[in-house]
């Protein structure tokens, strides 16, 4: 299935629902683009909204639709505009979402998952510094609100949720300035999140971004503290292939039986960029840009270690 198509069906969708967004809604400070195209990478390439497989998308559309009359019964409610941008962006309208989500916060300007949720999705938009915005705007003001479970919009197997608003803030904000390469700033907001009560997947996405930070700020010796109680007996249900690289940082597990590729291309880029780290911190270099490109190459752009590894190609 075509990009093309996948757009028509969700915009015909779309303005079959009479879905109109209100004027405070186109200013979300996104530069023009041409049809199709969502953004630019840090290297200069076009990155065009992402091919979706029919079963995916079938599923997405649905769930859109339902979203969209969800919003013309009560554009007002906030649960039904944060649902109405995620399920919008999983479609891969990413810049849509950010309207949607820009909406939110004219409506409900003390909410900061309308934040949270727009700050994401500038994040996968490149647009670093405008996420980091985002994330303090909901930093302060979460500031007195007691922790919450975040729904997912992609259950696991399990349909257990594993985060909370809170640790989703401070997780997207440690990794915009990861890949801005602001690893001291990295570090103090992942510390910040470790405090929280966390499910183990949640720790283990924080302490593996963590300790990439600390190592490359040179502090190895922390770096190896913070992942030493990290073992196979963790219980997660999303975040196996982070758990899988901080055994590998902890010497448990041979890397080299890791090479074998899934069907899975967001694992497939959260592993690669991994290993690649792995062998940058352990002094082969050409190696880990060898990895990193073949990453860049495959296209899966909106995957985090997608992004991680565009952002070292461009530091380089």
């Amino acid at each position: 299935m075509s990009n093309k198509f996948q757009t028509v069906q969700l915009l015909t969708g779309l303005l079959v629902a009479g879905f109109l967004f209100t004027s405070c809604s186109e200013n979300a400070d996104l530069p023009p683009v041409p049809s199709g195209v969502q953004a630019y990478s840090l290297l200069g390439d076009t990155l065009y909204t992402p091919r979706i497989s029919s079963e995916d998308f079938d599923l997405h559309n649905e769930n859109l639709l339902q979203a969209v009359l969800d919003y013309r019964i009560d554009p007002e409610d906030a649960d039904v505009l944060i649902w109405l941008g995620r399920r919008t962006a999983y479609l891969g309208e990413y810049r849509e979402a950010v309207r949607i989500f820009t909406e939110g916060i004219y409506k409900h300007p003390a909410d900061p998952r309308m934040y949270r949720h727009r700050g994401h999705r500038y994040l996968t938009l490149r647009m670093f510094d405008m996420a980091l915005s985002d994330f303090r705007n909901a930093e302060n003001l979460m500031k007195n609100m007691a922790d919450r479970i975040e729904p997912d919009g992609l259950p696991n197997s399990q349909g257990i949720p594993t985060s909370t608003l809170k640790s989703n803030v401070w997780y997207h904000m440690g990794l915009a300035h990861y890949v801005k390469g602001d690893f001291h700033d990295a570090i103090d907001t992942y510390e910040k999140a470790l405090e929280l009560e966390l499910s183990d997947d949640m720790k283990v996405a924080l302490l593996y971004w963590h300790y990439m930070a600390l190592k490359r700020e040179g502090k190895d010796e922390q770096a190896g503290r913070i992942i030493a109680p990290v073992n196979e007996g963790m219980e997660v249900l999303e975040n196996d292939v982070y758990l899988t690289l901080l055994l590998v940082f902890n010497g448990i597990f041979d890397a080299d039986r890791l090479t074998e590729q899934t069907d899975d291309s967001l694992h497939n880029a959260t592993l690669g960029y991994g290993l690649g780290n792995w062998h940058f911190i352990n002094g082969r270099e050409d190696r880990a840009y060898e990895i990193w490109q073949n990453i860049y190459d495959n296209g899966e752009w909106p995957a985090f270690g997608f992004i991680a590894a565009e952002a070292e190609l461009a530091r380089r």
